[in-house]
């Protein structure tokens, strides 16, 4: 989460998002683009580990079920 502030390029460049993460470079290279940088790494990475806790989640569900 610390590096999605620090450095939110870096952030999705880890995940593997390269192009995702030049654009948000390209945007975070502005002082007011730092900002709007910032939130769309911290909000990606938040969505990231919310899918990631659903598919552990259904993956428990199906498991029970039989």
């Amino acid at each position: 989460m610390l590096l999605a502030i620090l450095l939110p390029f870096f952030s999705f460049m880890i995940r593997g998002k390269v192009l995702t993460g030049i654009i948000c470079l390209i945007l975070q290279i502005t002082l007011i683009g730092w900002l709007p940088a910032t939130i769309w790494a911290v909000l990606s990475l938040n969505n990231e580990r919310a899918d990631n806790r659903n598919k552990e989640l259904i993956r428990a569900m199906r498991q029970n079920q039989r």
